[in-house]
């Protein structure tokens, strides 16, 4: 196994940050555990919420079987590796997923975050923890001045960290063994991309997820893809990541520019959907904002001032709002309890899938109308993430951070980020007209509900929508998958 944390892109690491790295890896090893040598089997399965709509199949990895069970087809299947830290990296594999399907492949799907006897799901799993303690602590200003905005924005920046992502990947390559090494691996976070370098997997795919440049998000073997030109040329310079130091800039084979990573079904009906919405807005029908709640679940204080501000519009018909609380069914609760009036305006779809279907499918239909609150809660991880995605062609504002649901045609209201990084994504979603500034406050926040509702804004993010289109901005997933092809049919 090369060690890569010694060498990044050709960027010599200091002997320190080696020894660092090294000890953060033994480290894990002496809390959890060392399987390198464990020959864990694979278990094909169905996937039962996202298998019917997007063609997924689980991958699960266990020492509990003798053989592998099902079967990978090794001609037409694509992995897409990716762990749930959040919603994000979850909802850019489906958009993986989706465009797989569309151009005949078979999508499996390997959630390292998902196996929980392995180290590889133990050393995810206690990091992921950490990072949704700091989301949620970054509500206090000093902690998120302090520590959690440097954190995510020049901590997570630095060739050193890599180095010592690499070294703590080498206990994730476990879970690959069994899986023949020529299929390619799409991967929608670094560690699945990392754990399968260092497994051996011949063609990898690393979707960069966000639009500021880190080095977090390296993995030096896999060809590694951008949604946004800005982030292109950060990364090609790996700019800023060893403090002043000019570094060698990545190879040029090693980065390729695709567009935003987005569904096909959401791309397919673009026009469709932003000719409704614009539709809507001049035959008076209530607009109808999307609320969605992230992974880390802290972002509840700013829906209910949100709600609050648009009860007397839901109440005249000018408005209609979805909320998705994803698997977070106590905010749902907390903000009919806290806000007057709510729970009459409500509908409830709680963990109830068909109705959400259901519900999801009549809101296309441009003759109906959709008035008062519609509350929507899954227990389960997928439904509770493809929710929003099923919602998100019948809105016409999509309220959320400035995370992995910036890049996504749909008219946004960004509300304040969770981690300086995320700023990037409303600086390029403003600059490409779907998506307003980030509203950092509450005030600037309703400044913008009414500059929807009162303004043409809508029809301009629209029109832009559809441009954009025009111009490729959205087909990033299509593209990654076909470079994933790509990689295979040249190693042939």
């Amino acid at each position: 196994m090369t060690d890569r944390s010694k060498v990044i892109f050709g960027n010599v690491i200091s002997d320190a940050a080696v020894r660092k790295a090294a000890k953060s890896k033994k480290k894990f090893m002496k809390k959890y555990g060392d399987d390198s040598n464990v020959d864990y089997k694979i278990r094909v399965r169905d996937n039962e919420v996202i298998g019917p709509i997007l063609g997924v199949k689980n991958i699960e990895v266990t020492s509990k079987i003798k053989e592998n069970e099902g079967t990978l087809d090794t001609d037409k299947g694509i992995i897409v590796g990716n762990i749930r830290m959040g919603f994000g990296h979850y909802r850019i594999s489906m958009a993986m997923a989706s465009y797989a399907k569309h151009l005949g492949y078979t999508p499996y799907w390997m959630d390292l975050n998902s196996y929980k006897e392995t180290t590889c799901t133990k050393v995810i799993g206690a990091q992921n923890d950490l990072y949704s303690l700091g989301s949620r602590l970054s509500k206090n200003p000093i902690f998120n001045k302090l520590v959690w905005e440097p954190t995510n924005y020049e901590g997570f920046r630095a060739l050193t960290y890599n180095a010592a992502d690499q070294k703590n990947a080498e206990l994730m390559a476990s879970v690959y063994r069994n899986v023949p090494k020529d299929i390619p691996v799409i991967a929608t976070h670094v560690w699945p991309a990392q754990a399968a370098i260092h497994a051996g997997m011949k063609y990898v795919v690393n979707a960069i997820p966000d639009n500021w440049p880190m080095a977090l998000h390296l993995s030096e073997g896999s060809v590694h893809t951008i949604q946004c030109k800005n982030a292109y040329m950060g990364y090609r310079i790996l700019n800023g990541m060893d403090g002043k130091r000019v570094c060698k800039p990545m190879p040029r084979e090693s980065l390729v520019y695709t567009g935003h990573y987005i569904d096909y079904e959401l791309v397919e009906n673009i026009e469709k959907d932003c000719e409704q919405r614009i539709n809507r807005k001049k035959s008076g029908a209530p607009m109808r904002f999307l609320l969605t709640i992230g992974g880390a679940g802290a972002q509840k204080e700013i829906f209910a001032e949100i709600i609050k501000h648009l009860i007397p519009f839901i109440k005249k018909g000018q408005a209609a709002l979805y909320v998705n609380v994803g698997d977070y069914r106590n905010v749902w609760d907390e903000l009919k309890k806290e806000i007057r009036g709510m729970s009459n305006l409500s509908t409830e779809h709680m963990d109830n899938w068909e109705d959400t279907l259901r519900f999801s499918e009549k809101a296309l239909d441009e003759k109906e109308m959709i008035t008062g609150i519609h509350g929507f809660y899954h227990a389960d991880i997928f439904k509770a993430v493809y929710t929003t995605n099923l919602l998100m062609r019948s809105c016409d504002v999509l309220v959320t951070k400035p995370s992995e649901l910036a890049f996504y045609p749909v008219p946004k209201l960004f509300i304040k980020r969770v981690g300086k990084h995320e700023m990037w994504g409303a600086i390029h979603s403003a600059e490409i007209g779907d998506g307003s500034l980030e509203c950092r406050d509450i005030p600037h926040t309703i400044q913008m509900l009414d500059q929807f509702l009162e303004t043409d804004l809508l029809e301009e993010m629209c029109e832009n929508i559809v441009e954009n289109k025009a111009a490729g901005i959205y087909d990033g997933a299509r593209k990654v998958v076909e470079l994933a092809v790509k990689l295979k049919e040249a190693g042939r």
